[in-house]
């Protein structure tokens, strides 16, 4: 359940990166009020799971899916370069996420 709770924090930190983006400074009411709403809600997910999982392996495992969604969704969806170089580099951060999972 705390590896769920961990993947879903995961999530809300893309959400609230890539809300960081359409804020506009937070001038914008909805994009912000978004992006806070996540923001909060990852932060508390994070703090459940740490109540059983180890800091360092949850804190990489959050930050780790945040940096590889929000890179993807930038390629993805803002036209942002998809370099071999920029994929790779990525694809190793997601085998360390999936090795820390496995060996966790």
């Amino acid at each position: 359940m705390e590896w769920f709770v961990l993947i879903l924090a995961g999530l809300l930190e893309i959400v609230w990166a890539v809300g960081l983006k359409y804020t506009d400074g937070f001038t914008k009411l909805l994009p912000s009020s978004i992006t806070i709403a996540a923001m909060c809600v990852s932060f508390w997910l994070l703090c459940y799971a740490l109540k059983t999982l180890p800091m360092g392996i949850s804190y990489a495992v959050w930050t780790g899916i945040g940096i590889v969604g929000t890179v993807m969704f930038g390629i993805l969806w803002q036209g942002e370069s998809a370099s071999i170089s920029k994929l790779i580099f990525i694809s190793l951060i997601l085998i360390g996420i999936i090795g820390v999972k496995v060996t966790a």
